[in-house]
């Protein structure tokens, strides 16, 4: 899952938005960062490149992931890591950092204190977060595709967890009720371009949770099928470019 995360994903739907995010980690000058939810390394890459004089700890819940990301990113100290238990004392860093991981905390304002926890005094907290389903054009037809190929019970997993946490006064409020001081909440709105539709429905079946519950629910070349004439109808066979939105969250420890 994790190769084809990287492969598939990545340059379409993450590098953007890893783009921004360091270049507002770098502009803090920070001395020690901490990543959580790293995946493979695309942000773990800019932050290193936007902010050479910083130590990078890269972390991940996943095994797999801090395998493939410290093979890519030797530049940065990987570890496995759950966001709701950090192994790292208090007050450890200036900055955390968090590229589309939040919405995976089981419980936000507990992993938020952890945070809190491990920044020092005047720390920042930099992530980023999916608006709603409709305003990401790609995982939408995606999701089409997948309503298609499984009408009766399609895997909800796009709408209520990447996009499942896309009401921004609600993460707001779980800052607030971390110990943070919101200083900057931004809507933000870049555009993917993917070579091939084909390529990008096959790194979302098989690059992210959805690939079990495809697996547990039959036939998945056939699905895979459905899937890539959905979204090539509501697209184009590629190549496309499509907007996709998130909301930026900058919060004070």
């Amino acid at each position: 899952m994790p190769a084809a995360y990287e492969q598939y994903l990545v340059p379409v739907v993450f590098r953007p938005f890893a783009e921004d995010l360091a270049t507002r980690a770098a502009a803090l000058r920070p001395r020690r960062v901490l990543e959580l939810a790293a995946g493979t390394g695309v942000l773990t890459s800019h932050l290193i490149a936007r902010a050479p004089s910083a130590e990078v700890t890269a972390t991940d819940l996943n095994e797999a992931m801090v395998a493939l990301g410290s093979a890519r990113v030797p530049g940065a100290v990987w570890r496995q890591a759950d966001a709701q238990r950090l192994p790292f004392p208090d007050g450890g860093f200036d900055l955390v950092v968090c590229q589309f991981g939040v919405m995976f905390f089981p419980d936000h304002v507990a992993a938020f204190g952890e945070v809190r926890r491990v920044l020092a005094p005047g720390g920042r907290f930099l992530f980023n977060t999916w608006g709603p389903l409709g305003t990401h054009a790609f995982e939408t037809a995606l999701q089409a595709g997948l309503e298609r190929a499984f009408p009766a019970d399609p895997p909800r997993f796009f709408p209520t967890v990447p996009h499942g946490y896309a009401d921004p006064a609600v993460a707001a409020a779980d800052l607030a009720a971390a110990g943070f001081a919101v200083e900057e909440q931004r809507e933000l709105t870049l555009r993917g371009r993917s070579e091939s539709i084909a390529d990008l429905a096959t790194g979302y079946l098989t690059g992210t949770p959805v690939r079990a519950a495809v697996e547990e629910r039959g036939d998945g070349e056939a699905v895979r099928a459905t899937v890539i004439e959905e979204m090539t109808a509501r697209l184009g066979p590629g190549p496309v470019t499509a907007p996709m939105t998130a909301y930026v969250f900058r919060a004070a420890a």
